[in-house]
C-alpha cells in the first residue's frame, strides 16, 4: 500500500508492504527473502518486543547462531519471564539478518515485554477459539491444517503469495472472534509504522504473523482511536537478552504455543535446497545404521521412489513430511513404529543448540558460568551425556566442584547417575549432562545470590543453613554438600551452625540422621585434600549422645516407626563401619549388644541388630542360630516372628544358603504354621524374600530341596491303606485284574 502524510511544511509518500507469515515456517522465511530482495526497503518491522531494538544489531554476529531466543525478565522477580525464540528457518530472522547484510534498519514493532510479562489474560482471551485455518484446510480438502499449511506455503516458496495469505486472513477474520489482547497488539504495530513514516523511511516492510497482516494493510485509521486503545497498559520494570535455544523448544509438543511439529524437517527444508528428500532420507539412513540396522542404499534409493510416487498421487508438486513418513515406515524402518519415534525425536524434531555471542548482555553470574565452562571445556549440549570424571586429576576435580556448586544453587546441568559412585568413597565420578534453555532464567534467578558461581553458591548454602526449619540432618547434608564443593570459606560457619543445632537436638532419629553425611564428609575430605578433623570431632560427639540415648529410644515402637528406625541404626552402623576407628567401632557396638538381649524391642529391630552383631563377629554364628530359634519358639505372634526374620535377614539372602542350621530353624518354623498364621505372616515374608536377588532365592530352594536339609525332608510317613487304595485305582485304570 502507498500512505501519504502530509503537514504545512511537507509531502511525503510511503510505500508499505505487509508480509503476513507464519512463525518458523520454511516456505514463509524463502518466500520472504525473495519479496525483500525485490521490493528492498529502507526499513524493516518485524513482530516482536519493541524494547528488543538494541539487540537487534548483535544477530549479525559471526558467533550469533540459531536457534535463539529473546528473554525478557522482570528485574524484581527473573522467574517472570517470557521468551520469543527464532531458528534459521523463522521469517523474523531472516528478515533481521537481511535488513543487516544491506545496512537497513531493522526493529520491533509489538508491545514492549514490559506491558507482556506478568499480563494475565483478558476474560475474552480464555474462550476457547478453534483454529481458523481449519476451514481453510478443509475447504482445500485436508483435515489437518498444519498439513495444508505445510503443502501449499512451506514445501514452496513464492514472493507474490503474501497477498493471498492476506486476503485469506481477512476473509477469516470476518467471521472470527479477535480478543482484546490481539486488539491491542495491532493498535501498537500500527503505532509502531505511524513512528516509521514520520521518521522519513519511504519503503516500509512489515513483516508479522499472517493472521495480522489485514490489521496493517490499508488505511491505518486515527491514531487517536489506538491511543485509547494503549492507554492504561500496567509496565513492569524488564531486562532482555539473547539466550541459546533448541529445536526440541520450538515443537509444540514442548508446550510452545507457536510451536510446530516437525523443527528438525523445516530447517532441513530451509538450508538443503538441492535435492532435500534425498539428503533428507539418507540422514535417515544414517541415523538407523548408527543403531546397526542393516540400511543399504537400496533401500533409501526405494524410499526416494516411494516418496515421489506418493506426493504424484497426491498432486503435489514437492512430497511433505507425510509422504516422507510413510516412505520412511514401510522402507527404511520394515514398518516398526518404535524406530520411526526415534527417527521422528532425532530428526524430525532434533535437538539442536544455538549459541549466542559473549558480547550479549547478560548478569555477572551467567559470565562466570560460561567462562568457567570454556576454561573447564564442559560444552553446553541439548541430548544428555555422559562425563566421567576421576578426582585425582585436577582438571576433573574442577568440573566435579563446578557441578555441585550449580546443583546448590538450582541448576541442575549435570546430575549424577550412579550414585553408589559417591556412597563408596571413590576416586570417581559419574555425570549426565544436559543443558536445558530454561537454565538461562534460572541463572538470573541465581544471580541474586553472587556474581560468580562459587559466591552465589556460598551465599545460597548459609542461607539454607540459617533458615529455623533445617533439621540437623539436612545441616550435615548441606556440609557435606559444601565440602563436595570446595565450599571452604563457608566449612567454619556450617560447623558452628551444626554444632549448636546438635546441642539442642534429642531427638535420637535426628542424630542417626546425621552421622551418615558427616561420616562420607570425611571420606571425601581425603580424597579431595581437605582438612576434615573438626568433621570428625562433632561426628564423634553426636555418636556418644546417639549411644546414651538409643537404648530408650527403641522401646515400645510400632511398625512404622520401627521401620523408619531401622533404616537410620543401617545407614549408621555402615558410617561406623566404614571409619574404622577402634573406639567409636566398640562404643556403637557395644550399645547394639545392650538392645539385643531386650524384650521390649520391636522384633524388626531385635533382629536387624543380632544380624549386625553376627555381621562384625560380636557374636558367632551358633549364638546368632540359637537366637533366631528362640524368636521362632517364643509366644509370641506369627508376623512378630516374621517381623524378626525380616531384620534379621534383609538384604543377605546368602546367608541361608551358606548357612544351613538357619535354613532348618527357619524351614521348620514355616511348615508348623497353621493356615491363619501363614497367611498373617506372608506378607512380612514376600517383602523379605523378595528383596533377595534371583540367584540368592533359586539357591535358597536348591538348598530346601536337598536331601538332608530338614528332619521333615529325611522322615517320610506311609500311610499303607491308602496306598493299597491308589493302586487298586491304577490297576483298574491299566486293564489289570485284582
Amino acid at each position: 500500500m502507498t500512505v501519504t502524510l502530509e503537514s504545512p511544511n511537507v509531502k511525503i509518500a510511503t510505500e508499505t508492504r505487509v508480509y503476513g507469515i507464519r512463525h518458523h515456517g520454511p516456505g514463509s522465511a524463502r518466500s520472504l527473502r525473495a519479496a525483500l530482495d525485490e521490493f528492498v526497503p529502507d526499513a524493516i518491522l518485524i513482530e516482536g518486543p519493541s524494547d528488543a531494538d538494541p539487540l537487534v544489531a548483535l544477530a549479525a554476529s559471526e558467533y550469533m547462531h540459531p536457534p535463539v531466543a529473546l528473554l525478557a525478565y522482570s528485574t524484581a522477580a527473573p522467574s517472570n519471564a517470557a521468551f520469543w525464540p527464532f531458528a534459521v528457518f523463522s521469517p523474523e530472522w531472516q528478515a533481521i539478518t537481511w535488513a543487516a547484510a544491506h545496512n537497513v534498519t531493522a526493529t520491533f514493532c509489538d508491545l514492549p515485554a514490559s506491558q507482556t510479562i506478568g499480563v494475565k489474560p483478558a476474560e475474552d482471551e480464555k474462550r476457547e477459539q478453534g483454529d481458523p485455518l481449519v476451514r481453510l484446510a478443509a475447504a482445500a480438502g485436508y483435515d489437518d491444517a498444519e498439513r495444508w499449511w505445510d503443502a501449499i506455503v512451506e514445501s514452496t516458496s513464492d514472493a507474490e503469495s503474501f497477498d493471498a495469505i492476506t486476503e485469506a486472513m481477512a476473509s477469516l477474520r470476518e467471521t472470527s472472534y479477535i480478543d482484546s489482547r490481539t486488539l491491542q497488539r495491532e493498535a501498537y504495530m500500527r503505532q509502531t509504522l505511524r513512528k516509521a513514516i514520520k521518521a522519513g523511511s519511504q519503503r516500509i516492510a512489515v513483516v508479522c504473523g499472517a493472521w495480522h497482516a489485514p490489521a496493517l494493510t490499508g488505511p491505518l485509521g486515527p491514531a487517536t482511536a489506538d491511543a485509547r486503545l494503549l492507554k492504561g497498559l500496567p509496565k513492569t520494570k524488564t531486562s532482555l537478552t539473547w539466550v541459546p535455544w533448541t529445536h526440541s523448544r520450538l515443537a509444540s509438543r514442548s508446550g510452545y504455543g507457536a510451536g510446530i511439529t516437525s523443527p528438525g524437517w523445516y530447517h532441513h527444508l530451509f538450508t538443503e535446497t538441492e535435492h532435500p528428500i534425498v539428503r533428507w532420507l539418507t540422514k535417515v539412513a544414517r541415523v538407523l545404521r548408527a543403531e546397526d540396522l542393516p540400511v543399504s542404499s537400496a533401500h533409501v534409493i526405494e524410499s526416494v521412489r516411494l516418496t515421489e510416487t506418493l506426493a504424484a498421487m497426491r498432486s503435489r508438486p514437492l512430497a511433505g513430511l507425510s509422504e516422507v513418513t510413510e516412505a520412511t515406515r514401510a522402507v527404511l524402518c520394515d514398518g516398526d513404529d518404535v524406530l520411526l519415534a526415534l527417527i521422528t525425536n532425532k530428526l524430525v524434531v532434533g535437538e539442536k543448540l544455538g549459541m549466542v555471542p559473549d558480547e550479549t548482555p547478560t548478569v555477572p553470574l551467567d559470565a562466570d558460568l560460561r567462562a568457567r565452562a570454556r576454561t573447564l571445556r564442559l560444552k553446553q549440549t541439548p541430548s544428555a551425556t555422559k562425563l566421567d570424571l576421576d578426582l585425582r586429576k585436577p582438571n576433573d576435580l574442577a568440573k566435579s566442584q563446578l557441578l555441585h556448586r550449580l546443583l546448590l544453587i538450582g541448576i541442575d546441568w549435570g546430575t549424577i547417575t550412579d550414585s553408589e559412585v559417591r556412597s563408596t568413597g571413590t576416586f570417581r565420578e559419574t555425570w549426565t549432562l544436559e543443558w536445558q534453555p530454561e537454565f538461562s532464567v534460572s541463572v538470573v534467578e541465581a544471580a541474586m545470590w553472587g556474581t560468580t558461581v562459587e559466591a552465589a553458591a556460598e551465599a545460597k548454602i548459609l542461607d539454607r543453613a540459617g533458615k529455623d526449619d533445617t533439621t540437623l540432618g539436612e545441616l550435615t547434608n548441606l556440609l557435606e554438600r559444601a565440602l563436595i564443593a570446595d565450599l571452604a570459606d563457608v566449612l567454619p560457619q556450617l560447623l558452628t551452625i551444626v554444632e549448636t543445632a546438635a546441642a539442642l537436638d534429642h531427638d535420637v532419629a535426628h542424630l542417626l540422621a546425621a552421622v551418615p553425611p558427616l561420616t562420607r564428609t570425611t571420606r571425601y575430605g581425603d580424597v579431595r585434600g581437605t582438612d576434615t578433623a573438626a568433621i570428625t570431632h562433632v561426628a564423634d560427639s553426636l555418636l556418644v549422645r546417639i549411644c546414651a540415648g538409643l537404648g530408650s529410644a527403641v522401646g515400645n515402637l510400632d511398625d512404622d516407626s520401627a521401620s523408619t528406625l531401622r533404616t537410620l541404626i543401617d545407614d549408621t552402623h555402615a558410617s561406623v563401619m566404614t571409619r574404622d576407628d577402634a573406639t567409636t567401632s566398640d562404643r556403637w557396638m557395644t550399645t547394639l549388644e545392650s538392645i539385643s538381649h531386650r524384650s521390649d524391642v520391636h522384633g524388626l529391630l531385635v533382629g536387624r541388630i543380632v544380624r549386625l552383631l553376627r555381621d562384625a563377629g560380636r557374636i558367632s554364628e551358633s549364638d546368632s542360630a540359637t537366637r533366631l530359634s528362640h524368636a521362632l519358639s517364643i509366644g509370641a505372634e506369627p508376623a512378630a516372628k516374621a517381623a524378626w526374620v525380616e531384620g534379621f535377614l534383609a538384604g543377605g539372602g546368602l546367608l541361608l544358603v551358606h548357612d544351613r542350621e538357619l535354613l532348618r530353624l527357619l524351614d521348620d518354623w514355616l511348615a508348623s504354621l497353621g493356615g491363619q498364621d501363614f497367611i498373617d505372616a506372608l506378607p512380612l515374608l514376600r517383602r523379605t524374600f523378595g528383596s533377595f536377588e534371583t540367584g540368592e532365592r533359586h539357591a535358597i530352594g536348591q538348598a530346601v530341596r536337598s536331601p538332608g536339609t530338614t528332619q521333615r525332608n529325611s522322615v517320610q510317613q506311609v500311610d499303607p491303606e491308602r496306598g493299597r487304595i491308589a493302586m487298586a485305582a491304577v490297576a483298574q485304570i491299566l486293564g489289570f485284574s485284582q
